[in-house]
């Protein structure tokens, strides 16, 4: 009786200091994990969130780089983390929605192995188009692509890229073709859509505002449901003439799966104070909107996106090559 007694309350003080360390969250350093280059929006957002939320939790946190097979590298050491909170990642809708529908060799599952904290940032991208095409709407490009199926091109990050799924959106809800045309990043893209070498684009506002302001480009509408604060002039595509249309570029933070919720709900406390904060708004606004939510509302939202894009990726036949 006496070993049962003592084994139980050695136990007890295990658990209790389990729970003491929980509640002093955080302990020690904090890595944010930026699944993009140097340089980069997400790179960006995690800098500017990690400098205020050292100063918050009084520990030092750091941004670490890890780009690759569109965020999947980045996806793959977070999922594997201790799941403990000090592992925080910064994805988007690449490794955190759809990559698994390209890369069958994916060793992680985001919806299983990744729990989310709040959302960041939001934002459409613009339909532009190079001033050639004799087009000064979206009914008059969709109506120019309908009489010549196939061979409109379009520029893009790359396959799965949010200009790439914009476009299939776009494809699969007027059952209208245009031509892919893949590039290494959006860089590429904008200056062969400027030299005229593709005809159209969906891009940031970022990588587009110089050649709009110049007339290199068109503008026609934005993806998102709502009009952007930048370009309040612009309508949205669904209000241009493809209604219930919507599309937009987001990231968003998440931890490994079985973090405890105590440590999940202090992680989304001080983030969303951070990013609600009005200098943190202006310095993100050339990235888009601060968006936040509550952890259960921004998983549901990342299920959600899986499910609409997985359609549109089988619907149109995507593959990574």
């Amino acid at each position: 009786m006496k070993v049962i007694l003592t084994v139980t309350a050695a136990l007890s003080l295990a658990a209790q200091g389990a729970v003491a360390q929980q509640a002093a969250f955080p302990v020690k350093p904090i890595r944010i994990i930026a699944s993009q280059s140097p340089g980069g929006g997400i790179d960006t957002v995690c800098r500017i969130v990690a400098a205020r939320l050292g100063e918050a939790i009084g520990q030092n946190v750091i941004v670490e780089n890890r780009a690759g097979a569109n965020g999947s590298l980045a996806g793959e050491l977070t999922a594997r983390s201790a799941p403990d909170g000090y592992t925080v990642m910064l994805g988007a809708v690449g490794n955190l929605g759809v990559n698994g529908f390209f890369n069958k060799n994916m060793t992680y599952d985001p919806l299983l192995d990744l729990a989310p904290v709040t959302p960041a940032v939001a934002s459409g991208n613009i339909l532009v188009i190079h001033p050639s095409v004799p087009a000064k709407s979206l009914r008059d490009l969709l109506a120019l692509a309908r009489a010549r199926p196939g061979e409109l091109a379009y520029g893009s990050s790359g396959v799965g890229g949010s200009g790439h799924l914009a476009v299939g959106l776009l494809q699969s809800m007027t059952k209208i073709q245009f031509l892919h045309v893949p590039y290494k990043g959006s860089g590429p893209a904008i200056v062969n859509l400027v030299a005229g070498e593709v005809q159209m684009a969906f891009a940031s506002p970022a990588s587009t505002a110089t050649n709009i302001k110049s007339g290199r480009l068109r503008a026609l509408a934005v993806s998102p449901a709502k009009r952007l604060k930048s370009y309040p002039q612009l309508p949205t595509v669904a209000e241009a003439g493809v209604p219930g249309y919507e599309s937009q570029s987001w990231y968003g933070f998440v931890v490994a799966a079985k973090t405890p919720p105590a440590i999940v709900a202090r992680l989304n406390k001080e983030i969303v104070q951070i990013l609600n904060r009005p200098d943190v708004e202006e310095a993100l606004k050339i990235q888009g909107e601060v968006w936040t939510s509550t952890p259960e509302a921004f998983g549901a939202y990342i299920k959600s996106e899986h499910a609409k894009w997985g359609r549109i990726i089988r619907e149109l036949g995507i593959t990574a090559n």
